[in-house]
């Protein structure tokens, strides 16, 4: 049987890396069994191409996972697929909470054939023997004898055979970059983000996330030599292709268990595994001046950092009191002595937010070094406590905001400002943050570092300027880049002057944005 794996796009912007399920899942499937994978970030389709795909390539199973903000595309291009007569399995967050509503159980339209609910590594095998034998069911649960839910364990964890799968669809290079880039040295033809995963789960339930109700508080490893053996193939194949790979762990929390990680960096760096790589810390584990040591020396370049506010009243609020604004300089100077830079994420419409959030939290940012600022809305998703509050309180304007998907549009009324004014401030906090004057700023900030910190801050704020302003097509991207041709110019300029010392550029993608909000 021929399956196809397929993400739908996010929504916004074509900045991303791929969705690790889907190769987790080709490496599960039983032997006999041909998997094709499409990511619509990559691979832009409409319900009437999946439908003739799916045809022409004679799919007998089509497996969908999609997060709440793609749920919407997920289900057009289901009944599409489903339309032509192949069945199909959903699976994924959304689902997991919504499952009467792709099985068209809650009143509305029946999206799947079947759904996962939660994680699939060991209900996936028996999904793709039950397909090809015509006898899917509606719902497949992992759960033990018992009949209680089951998490994966990941001793041992599947190999992904990184070294073969076809990954031409990946490249994030735009190609009239490629001039500036060869100026680093050799090998930029293709530069992709992989996502790998050392472990799953997180303890600390922050009101707003869906990642506690999906992978739960109990923290999963895998093996140290499991994790650095990736990271090797990985290596080895950016060397034997003349080409760039940057590593995304997609861990919920990377160092929720710092004794762990700084084993895990020790034997990274004892294997000569390091590949630059991005992940996601929370603030407060950066504390620590050995692990920010030994994630620069393993080949940390970016770390996601969850900061959500500046206000200590609203971190409160939604569970996430750990987080303390009072040290969000420290720790971002910390990085930053070791070349180490930050993602940092921060979310408006909190009931303690008023007009001129953005503003405020501006003025903070400018005072931390260069890194990547990126502003979101509270987002009520189905499930999670916040969405249960708010419910409760009536306070949701848009109940099933997931089935209408706009972006950056809120979906309950803040308690402190209005719709519009939670709005206007995330386009101040972007304009301010990603407008030609700022980048260049961010750029000429690291003037005393060689060339290659200054093109990485480049790049990685010109792909974030489109999770907001839109460039998903040819003619918007060249827009972006006249816009900043003085930047680019000067470190051209730079390039043909000497100093090529470079550090490979990182970009870290929307979807862990999506993942989080």
């Amino acid at each position: 049987m021929r399956i196809l794996l397929y993400n739908p796009d996010n929504g916004v912007t074509r900045n991303f890396m791929p969705h690790l399920w889907m190769f987790l899942l080709q490496a599960l499937t039983p032997p006999g069994h041909e998997v094709v994978l499409i990511d619509g970030n990559a691979q832009p389709m409409d319900e009437e191409s999946i439908a003739r795909f799916v045809r022409e390539k004679n799919i007998g199973l089509v497996g969908i996972g999609a997060m709440t903000r793609m749920i919407a595309k997920a289900y057009r291009m289901a009944d599409a697929i489903r339309a032509v007569g192949v069945p199909v399995v959903m699976g994924g967050p959304h689902v997991t909470e919504m499952a009467d509503e792709a099985l068209g159980r809650d009143g509305g339209s029946r999206h799947a054939d079947a759904v996962a609910l939660g994680e699939a590594d060991e209900t996936w095998p028996r999904i793709v023997e039950d397909a090809a034998r015509g006898t899917l069911k509606d719902v497949y649960t992992p759960v033990d004898d018992f009949g209680q839910e089951r998490k994966p364990s990941l001793q041992p964890y599947p190999g992904i055979p990184w070294d073969k799968i076809k990954l031409d669809q990946f490249n994030l290079l735009p190609g009239v970059l490629h001039p500036l880039l060869k100026r680093v040295g050799a090998g930029w033809g293709t530069f992709r983000i992989i996502p790998v995963e050392s472990g799953r789960g997180c303890p600390y339930g922050c009101e707003f996330c869906t990642v506690t109700g999906f992978f739960g508080d109990s923290i999963r490893f895998r093996t140290n030599e499991s994790v650095v053996n990736e990271l090797l193939l990985l290596k080895a194949r950016a060397r034997e292709e003349g080409g760039q790979i940057a590593v995304f762990f997609i861990d919920d929390n990377f160092a929720i268990n710092v004794k762990r990680t700084k084993s895990l960096l020790r034997d990274i760096i004892a294997a000569n595994a390091q590949v630059h790589w991005v992940a996601q810390i929370s603030a407060n584990l950066l504390r620590d001046e050995e692990l920010v040591d030994l994630i620069a020396a393993a080949g940390g370049k970016w770390i996601f950092i969850g900061m959500e506010s500046i206000d200590p009243t609203n971190l409160a609020d939604v569970k996430k009191g750990f987080n303390k604004p009072g040290e969000y300089a420290v720790v971002l100077d910390r990085l930053a002595r070791r070349n180490v830079f930050a993602i940092t994420s921060f979310i408006f419409g909190m009931d303690n937010d008023t007009p001129g959030v953005a503003e405020r939290t501006l003025k903070e940012i400018r005072t931390w070094p260069p890194g990547l600022p990126i502003f979101g809305l509270m987002t009520p998703l189905p499930a999670t406590p916040l969405y249960k509050r708010l419910e409760a309180a009536g306070r949701l304007t848009r109940p099933k905001h997931w089935q209408e998907f706009i972006p950056f549009a809120m979906a309950h009324t803040p308690l402190k400002m209005s719709i519009d004014e939670a709005h206007n401030e995330v386009r101040i906090g972007w304009a301010n943050s990603y407008s030609p004057e700022a980048i260049e700023k961010a750029v000429d900030s690291l003037n005393n570092k060689p060339l290659g910190y200054r093109i990485n801050i480049l790049i990685a704020r010109l792909c974030f300027r489109g999770i907001y302003f839109p460039q998903m097509g040819r003619f918007a991207w060249l827009k972006t880049i006249l816009e900043n041709r003085r930047t680019i110019f000067k470190l051209i300029k730079q390039g043909y002057g000497g100093g090529l010392h470079a550090a490979t550029p990182a970009v870290a993608t929307q979807q862990v944005t999506e993942q989080r909000h």
